[in-house]
């Protein structure tokens, strides 16, 4: 750990850090080993748990009009024989925007799902989109999550997590749905090793290379045929208007290009105006067409359903329409109803029944309870009119106030997901009166991260944009606190390195030094030590420049810490020794028991026994009276060494025991499969062949972490 300590110096971690003291449940596997483990706690044979069944599909299309040919070409493609797995590996729906790609994939998907019994994935790339597009590593970490693999457990490179995720699926009959792909590259390490499993991607591109490489079979979608145009019409305003002229419909669906985007917002405005002839709201499209053609050199798909968005903005009530192109200014491609509140200064309830006239009128996308999304087209024409109709000033206030909430949402998701670290000062005078969500236990703050983290990574992104600064290197620390836990190391880099720029950009010392230790975080955590201990250096001389002891005592045990990693003993024994003395100096008992315990692990090492016993012991007391499960089992983890070392090999075990009980009980896998390689060694010293269950174990769950050296002490 980076700062919790408790590192076996033979080889480098991978986790935990900061984070020993985690609450964090979730193992990637939860297999339960038989075998007795001393003082009293037993492991019963259950055998495997079984595999995660996800069920990520969204919800089917209503009114969805057949594309019957295509859906029988694609069935004829993949299930020749209906009984068998498909033929093929991939399918790609190719198509230009608006053609109703992704309600094709989803509509099929939910026909085809009984031939994947272990169910389905599914991700938006977002690869058009204003935003950045999802890289593979984001979706990777979200498939792994499905498939059962704790946050700890999910490697930080994209080839070791793409490694697991084949390895996770193989053997499996599983449909992966890859919406909104823009390259090749996207596609490439979410693609299976193994037959049975179907990848349905969605793009705008044609995406030869998988065509040419990976064998995928593509189908392109075109306009809707004139008659299944119509009937789409039909489906959608059944039941609000009498039976429309046919020659009207017709005419209404030219004016949208036959795209059923477009066809869908038309429908929705002209079932929202069950009085007027259809003839009168043909002419007003018509109308719009020709002042949009007057502008345009020439006619062309994307100038229909332009054409059609503005025919339906300009019918929005005028709050609502206001709310619509202030939506295109939030940071993240989905936003929830409160961050929606905050945003623009109203209630909950208030912008509730906002974003569901948006939604019926199909001008935005309800896809999961009080979420919402844009499609990509729409995204970029609310952008475009927030620039158009309002000023830079109140642009940059509502993108602030957006900000602001995220900010302190996560401070307050902090204090429970991490409560030891440090919380960053807040101005109250600048929150434009934003009243965060309140948490009720732990869980609902980690539920609220995980659903909101790639919104966290935008806000921090378009603070900087911005030139909110302040709120930029503020929330990427803040983000610190709870990436130390779960080691999201492309989201931690990456708000990492914009909040160092920011502060940097401020002149902020202090700031700057706090962000460079988050990246020397990031970099030792993910094992590039060289990178690591620059970065912790650095943040060592700016604190010792701005004469902040704490702050410097923090940074000696990381550097301490990254000496332990590379075998330096000496270096980190006199790295702990210092932070330690500057802790007890400043009364700062917590992470004095800390650097106290990284002590007591080097001198254990050195063989420097009854020091390493009285500091452990004494950092075991202080962990106990502040109830920190994670310090003291890594506490009882080291007395369990020198027990072993001195030959007093019952009271190691009853240590050793204490502490794994303490993994499971907090369900944490990185803590159990560290603290059962010492548990082998005392049952193996003792000559109990449960050391081989012990081992076995261990073994089992650094793989699944994919921290191979350890993987291959345990074996």
């Amino acid at each position: 750990m980076v700062r919790a300590g408790g590192q076996l110096p033979e080889e480098p971690e991978r986790a935990p850090t900061q984070g020993t003291h985690s609450e964090l449940s979730g193992s990637a596997s939860n297999v339960v080993q038989s075998g007795n483990i001393g003082g009293g706690v037993h492991f019963h044979q259950s055998g495997p748990a079984a595999a995660p069944l996800p069920r990520q599909l969204p919800g089917d299309v209503r009114g969805f009009v057949d594309r019957l040919t295509e859906s029988r070409h694609l069935d004829a493609v993949l299930f020749p024989d209906a009984t068998e797995p498909p033929t093929m590996s991939m399918a790609i729906i190719a198509g230009t925007a608006g053609v109703g790609k992704t309600s094709f994939a989803l509509h099929w998907a939910h026909q085809a799902q009984d031939h994947f019994p272990d169910g389905q994935l599914y991700v938006n790339l977002r690869g058009y989109d204003p935003g950045e597009p999802v890289r593979p590593q984001q979706a990777l970490e979200r498939f792994l999550g499905a498939l059962g693999v704790s946050p700890q457990a999910i490697p930080a490179d994209v080839d070791a997590s793409a490694g697991l995720y084949r390895s996770l699926l193989a053997g499996r009959r599983m449909l992966i749905v890859l919406d909104n792909a823009a390259t090749a590259a996207q596609v490439r390490p979410l693609l299976p090793g193994t037959a049975g499993c179907l990848v349905l991607v969605t793009s705008r591109s044609r995406l030869s290379g998988l065509v040419v490489r990976e064998g995928a079979h593509r189908l392109t979608l075109g306009m809707l045929p004139e008659a299944e145009a119509i009937e789409l019409l039909r489906v959608v305003t059944a039941g609000y208007r009498s039976q429309d002229d046919p020659a009207m419909l017709a005419e209404l669906a030219q004016l949208c290009a036959r795209l059923p985007l477009a066809l869908r917002i038309a429908a929705e405005r002209a079932a929202s105006r069950p009085w007027m002839h259809l003839d009168e709201l043909v002419a007003d499209l018509r109308s719009e067409s020709a002042l949009w053609d007057a502008l345009t050199a020439e006619e062309s798909e994307a100038d229909a359903v332009r054409t059609v968005f503005a025919w339906s903005y300009r019918a929005l009530p005028a709050d609502t329409a206001r709310l619509f192109r202030l939506l295109g200014l939030h940071p993240g491609a989905e936003f929830s109803v409160p961050v929606v509140a905050a945003m623009v200064g109203t209630s909950v309830t208030s912008a509730r029944n906002q974003l569901d006239a948006l939604a019926g009128a199909h001008m935005l996308e309800n896809n999961s309870p009080g979420r919402y999304q844009f499609h990509d087209l729409l995204r970029s024409y609310a952008t475009e009119q927030a620039g158009l109709e309002e000023t830079q000033e109140s642009r940059l206030t509502h993108v602030r106030r957006a900000i602001e909430w995220y900010l302190r949402m996560a401070d307050a998701a902090q204090s429970l997901i991490n409560p030891n670290e440090a919380r960053v000062p807040l101005d109250s005078s600048g929150d434009y009166g934003i009243e965060p969500l309140v948490f009720a236990a732990y869980n609902d703050a980690i539920d609220w991260y995980e659903t909101e983290r790639p919104g966290l990574v935008a806000a921090v992104r378009a603070a900087a944009t911005a030139g909110l600064h302040e709120i930029a290197w503020k929330l990427a620390v803040v983000l610190r606190s709870m990436y130390m836990r779960f080691n999201p190391f492309d989201d931690w880099i990456t708000t990492a390195t914009i909040g160092l720029s920011s502060a940097r950009d401020l002149g902020d010392k202090a700031a700057e030094a706090e962000l460079l230790e988050s990246l020397g975080m990031a970099h030792t955590q993910s094992h590039r030590l060289r990178e690591g201990i620059e970065f912790h250096t650095a943040a060592l001389a700016i604190r010792r420049d701005l004469g902040n002891r704490s702050a410097e005592a923090l940074s000696l045990n990381a550097i301490g810490l990254i000496h332990l990693r590379s075998r330096d003993l000496t270096g980190a024994s006199t790295m702990f020794r210092r932070g330690m003395t500057i802790f007890r100096d400043l009364g700062d008992s917590y992470w004095e028991a800390v650097t106290a315990a990284n002590l007591a692990d080097v001198q254990t090492e050195l063989g420097l026994l009854a020091e390493a016993d009285l500091l452990v012991r004494h950092a075991l007391e202080i962990f106990r009276r502040r109830g920190e499960k994670g310090g003291e089992g890594n506490a009882l983890r080291i007395l369990s060494g020198i027990g072993r070392e001195l030959g007093d090999l019952e009271t190691a075990q009853e240590h050793i025991a204490q502490a794994v009980a303490i993994a499971r009980e907090r369900r944490n896998p990185v803590w159990e499969g560290y603290w059962l390689i010492e548990f082998g060694k005392v049952q193996q010293m003792r000559g109990s062949a449960d050391a081989l269950v012990s081992f076995q174990r261990a073994a089992q769950l650094q793989r699944e972490l994919g921290d191979l050296a350890r993987e291959a002490r345990a074996w």
